[in-house]
């Protein structure tokens, strides 16, 4: 099992979207909110996905392919 960190940066149009829901239904990930900003304009969130690779590999393309931006974190930044 592999852990790995992201801040996904979400646009106003996204923001009332489930898409870490949907992360947790479509993938074979834990997901693990960090933190989280949220305004009328932009969202930010630090998020967490355990599982193998590969998983965690389709589950940050799909997110991606939403419309978030997706960034790794350095380790131990939000430890």
């Amino acid at each position: 099992m592999t852990l790995q960190r992201f801040y996904l940066t979400y646009s106003q149009e996204k923001i009332k979207e489930p898409i870490v829901y949907h992360v947790g239904h479509k993938f074979r990930v834990v997901t693990n909110i960090r933190g989280a900003s949220i305004s009328e304009h932009v969202g930010i969130m630090a998020l967490e996905l355990e599982g193998e690779q590969d998983e965690i590999d389709r589950a940050v393309r799909w997110i991606a392919e939403q419309g978030v931006t997706v960034e790794p974190i350095e380790k131990n930044v939000i430890e």
